[in-house]
């Protein structure tokens, strides 16, 4: 019986880890997909802003329903998935209203300038917000280790800040390169993320995780909005 238990425990971790990465992703393929659906062949300014906004209203829907999936599957809504929710309705709202997709491109932006402020400030009054933000999921990691990890992500989300506005003002609706910056949040921001991510472990393992046993459960880097 008790070996049962302990082979099941990975299996159920690998399965949450995908429908992590599902909920956190799963909005920004809808967008994508939407926008190529709808996107002209042919260069129009007016048609390419409309592919824009639908695209951005199954965003939107996708990301309503990413956190009512959570709920249900996982039984609860991370702080993380709350927020970027919030700002993509936020701002998927103001794209819609204006007709601008400024908007749009500039929300990531944003969302990495508030977190990687907050989780700085955070550091600096040695309080590792990251730690409320992943609910301590990292079991035995020192609050050391949660303050290092707090600070090197808080001056990586500033990097993807300034990126995004390199790359927004280069791929735009204007120069007609709006698709260019939205495969770049695949072929730039994943990788960029998903090696950052990574890249933490060996200062997390010196810093006592694993130390009480595994991780408590599967964590994936945050989505790149």
């Amino acid at each position: 019986m008790d070996k049962e238990n302990v082979t099941s425990k990975p299996n159920k971790k690998q399965g949450t880890g995908w429908l992590n990465v599902l909920v956190d992703y799963g909005p920004l393929v809808m967008f994508l997909l939407a926008y190529r659906h709808f996107a002209p062949a042919k260069p129009d300014a007016i048609a390419e802003v409309a592919a824009v906004v639908r695209g951005t209203i199954a965003f939107m829907a996708a990301a309503l329903a990413a956190i009512a999936f959570s709920k249900w599957r996982m039984g609860r809504v991370s702080p993380m998935l709350w927020f970027s929710t919030a700002m993509i309705v936020g701002f998927g709202s103001l794209t819609i209203f204006f007709g601008d997709p400024t908007f749009v491109q500039i929300k990531p932006t944003i969302i990495y300038v508030v977190l990687g402020a907050a989780l700085l400030a955070g550091w600096f009054k040695h309080k590792p917000l990251l730690k409320i933000l992943l609910e301590a999921a990292f079991e035995g990691l020192s609050d050391e280790g949660w303050l290092k990890l707090s600070r090197n992500w808080g001056v990586f989300f500033l990097f993807l800040a300034m990126l995004n506005e390199v790359l927004r003002h280069l791929y735009n609706i204007t120069n007609d390169s709006f698709e260019t910056w939205l495969w770049a949040k695949f072929w730039v921001f994943m990788p960029l993320t998903f090696l950052f991510t990574f890249s933490q472990i060996p200062m997390l393992l010196k810093h006592g995780l694993g130390d009480d046993g595994v991780v408590e459960e599967e964590q994936n880097p945050p989505p790149v909005g």
